[in-house]
């Protein structure tokens, strides 16, 4: 609810330029899309998207997107950060883009002062942000922040209800990706050059990570590998990531056995998320991987660290199995340090080799993907 009002929420309906202001990679992007769906079908509105240079190749498959701004924050962990000089440009850019409004999207352990500041320099008339502090002028709409001390809810929840504010709303509240499926020849074509059967079933396995911590052991992907290809002779075991994972897919391969196919590296962001759309299930960590699974209808068992317990796939079909983050890895900031704690009270299924295959199984099962009666036997 908006405690602090400079204008009333009658004003966002005359907005007809609205930047939507999501500044982190690409799952973080992907999760406010059904809250920049409901701005563009409830008030007719010209979206711009200010992001960064991570999220953008993403942003082709969102039919929601006008136009895009990019900017890699210095208050954002991105492999590049942009100067005072370039935050000063952008400044004077969003001056001149005459927008009516700006929609600040955060996770409740950042900082959204310096996004707020960022709209406020640029003139942007109306202002929509959570913030724990109270931003007294900054802000012409402020939603306390309330997470994670209160509550926790969804990230996609989170956002749908900010946009509320302004009158906001949608019936269809799924993620959802545009994919390209005249790219579809050519990835059977890669999948046969890798070895891989495209007329055969396989499941798909994402085990990279941009971070570390989020990172599930090897030798578990490994067990689970093997008992995969015992429990499921007929299905091949498919591997993706980007070209810097290829290494670790290589253990991983070697560690389980024939049967196994890379595609790491070899496909670009849209043939990689056609790809996750025929696929008969994900197998990944907790990463934009599982995500695309979410927004493609993919079923999907997540391996996920307990890091951020508002980002698992959303509306998803399958599974989201749980394991610890090394201490050593753990976030210094205070408010995630506060959810860890909470989140470890929680009685989670965690992410042993058995559990994740029988999910697996349990899943293929649930959405009839099936071979024979090999998967009815195995889950006996």
């Amino acid at each position: 609810m908006i405690v602090q009002q400079q204008a009333t929420t009658a004003d966002w309906q005359n907005c007809k330029r609205i930047l939507c202001v999501r500044l982190d990679n690409m799952g973080d992007l992907l999760m406010s899309t059904p809250a920049m769906r409901a701005l563009k079908a409830t008030l007719g509105c010209h979206l711009t998207l200010l992001t960064s240079t991570m999220a953008q190749p993403l942003v082709k498959s969102l039919p929601e997107i006008d136009d895009v701004l990019l900017f890699d924050a210095p208050w954002v962990k991105t492999a590049t950060a942009a100067d005072t000089e370039a935050f000063n440009s952008l400044v004077q850019q969003l001056r001149s883009g005459n927008f009516d409004a700006a929609v600040i999207f955060t996770v409740y352990s950042q900082n959204p002062m310096p996004a707020i500041m960022l709209t406020y320099l640029a003139g942007i008339p109306l202002r929509l942000a959570y913030c724990r502090e109270n931003p007294y002028g900054l802000l012409t709409h402020w939603v306390p922040e309330k997470e994670p001390y209160t509550f926790v809810r969804h990230q996609v929840q989170r956002d749908l209800d900010l946009v509320r504010e302004t009158g906001a709303v949608i019936t269809d509240e799924r993620l959802y990706l545009q994919t390209d499926e005249s790219l579809w020849p050519a990835i059977t074509q890669q999948l046969e050059s890798a070895g891989a059967d495209p007329q055969q079933p396989w499941l798909l396995l994402h085990p990279g990570v941009s971070e570390l911590k989020r990172q599930y052991p090897t030798e578990q992907w490994i067990q689970a590998g093997r008992m995969l290809r015992q429990q499921l002779p007929g299905y091949q075991l498919v591997f993706t990531g980007v070209q810097e994972e290829q290494t670790l897919i290589n253990v991983i391969q070697q560690g389980i056995g024939p049967g196994t196919f890379s595609l790491a590296g070899r496909l670009q962001l849209a043939a990689f998320i056609t790809l996750i759309k025929h696929s008969p299930l994900l197998l990944s960590v907790n990463t934009s991987a599982a995500h695309f699974a979410a927004a493609t209808g993919t079923p999907v068992v997540v391996l996920y660290a307990k890091t951020n317990p508002q980002h698992t796939p959303w509306q998803a079909r399958g599974r989201v199995l749980y394991f610890d983050v090394p201490a050593p890895l753990q976030s210094s900031n205070e408010i995630i340090r506060y959810a860890y704690r909470e989140f470890e009270k929680e009685n989670l299924p965690p992410a042993t080799v058995v559990n994740v295959v029988q999910a697996v199984l349990q899943v293929l099962e649930e959405t009839g993907q099936r071979l024979g009666g090999e998967l009815a036997q195995a889950l006996r």
